[in-house]
């Protein structure tokens, strides 16, 4: 067993709903904290010198200065292993090109599988590992990873490889998703269905094989899959045995109805969602997901996050890091200008980017500081916690503990 303090404040998010508004009243604050782990887990949480008379004889990692901790932070929705880079398709948006003129002229979703196709695996691992580390530094040590720069059963099955070679060289919790549902590629002579129908006959039976990932994700639109065609193919994805997640209502409404439909862990996107679909998914277990990564870099309107919890949605929030559309990747940055926009508690915002975020990918032992919970935390130097949303991502993150051992060599 280990004492770790004191620390000015600690931020234990305990006793918070999974769903709905939270107001910054219920956030339980200890004041001169310490935190004592064991086995990689919480044991116990309170008064420092308290902790410290009450077990004289244990190991104390001694924080300096005036510090404060928070559960560290889950980033639900990456797409972080990709090659090469879509700086050309940003300039050209904001000089007012669109999507359809950016694609034409070699852009687009279409230009990141050309480029990851061609990388090497080695670079692609190092190139991942770089982003990892970054998220790393910023306290996010749950990162969900997603394919879909493949867009074959060999390309697929390469990136999802790259993410399991990459989990064996981090220390953080990597979650892969198979998106190879993210849009029908130029090079497959056959229709939608037709492509849909190979990945559930070709790469899913070798994910699953590979054991290379437990969740699939499907890019509902106009300018990707169908409603209908997209519900099919979630439902038979189900009964593979994965989990399944959506992109959902990002430029069109309709399809987070579907993902609630289908038991969806998460709909993610929803910039586009309106008001009978907020009330539907707020009935349901299906994580409402914003990814204001995305509106930052397409310049559209962010995802009706106070609506959704109003109404008693559960609400993450995820980055959405993407060579195209969301390139910034930092989510301390999104989640704190998400909240200008869209008058978010703080309470509401660190939820949103720990254990309700870890909920949906499925994951219940992490994201509060309480005994018992995976001791991944991080810790600023300041004496407010309030100033981590406050400084929109200026104030960087001194340590990053995972399972209760502090990570060396952050960028």
């Amino acid at each position: 067993m280990k004492l770790i303090g004191p620390f000015k404040q600690i931020v234990t998010l305990a006793n918070l709903p999974l769903r709905g508004k939270i107001s910054d009243e219920q956030l339980e604050i200890i004041e001169d904290g310490g935190i004592i782990v064991s086995h990689n887990k919480i044991r116990q949480i309170g008064n420092f010198e308290t902790l410290q008379s009450e077990n004289p004889n244990m190991e104390i990692e001694k924080i300096e200065g005036e510090q404060i901790v928070l559960p560290a932070f889950t980033d639900s929705h990456t797409h972080i292993c990709f090659g090469g880079n879509r700086a050309n398709d940003f300039a050209m948006r904001n000089a007012g090109k669109t999507y359809l003129e950016i694609a034409e002229s070699g852009g687009g979703i279409w230009s990141s599988v050309q480029h990851t196709r061609n990388a090497s695996e080695e670079e692609l691992l190092q190139t991942l590992l770089q982003r990892i580390d970054f998220l790393l530094a910023l306290g996010i040590t749950t990162i969900e990873i997603k394919s879909g720069y493949g867009l074959d059963v060999e390309n697929e099955l390469k990136m999802l490889r790259i993410i399991k070679k990459a989990q064996q060289q981090t220390k953080a919790t990597l979650i892969p998703t198979c998106l190879s549902a993210h849009l029908k590629p130029r090079d497959f002579g056959g229709s939608n269905q037709e492509y849909l129908q190979y990945i559930l006959t070709e790469i899913l039976p070798k994910v699953k094989e590979e054991n290379l990932a437990k969740r699939v994700d499907i890019f509902i639109e106009k300018s990707a899959f169908q409603p209908e065609e997209s519900k099919v193919f979630l439902l038979k994805t189900k009964d593979l045995g994965f989990d399944i997640t959506v992109h959902a209502d990002q430029f069109t409404p309709g399809s987070s109805r579907i993902a609630v439909e289908v038991g969806a862990k998460s709909a993610d996107h929803l910039e586009a969602t309106v008001d009978e679909d907020i009330e539907f998914l707020a009935q349901s277990e299906t994580v409402a997901t914003a990814l204001p990564g995305a509106s930052l870099g397409l310049g559209e309107k962010f995802t009706p996050a106070r609506k959704l919890l109003d109404a008693g949605a559960i609400l993450a929030i995820a980055s959405d890091w993407n060579p195209g559309s969301a390139p910034m990747g930092n989510l301390i940055t999104q989640a704190s200008i998400l909240a200008t926009f869209e008058k978010l508690t703080t309470a509401e915002v660190l939820a949103g980017i720990t254990f309700r975020s870890a909920f949906a990918l499925g994951l219940e032992d992490r994201g509060k500081l309480e005994p018992g919970i995976k001791a991944d935390f991080v810790t600023f130097k300041t004496n407010n916690f309030q100033n981590v949303l406050y400084n929109q991502g200026s104030l960087k993150a001194d340590n990053v503990y995972v399972d209760g051992m502090k990570i060396n060599n952050l960028l």
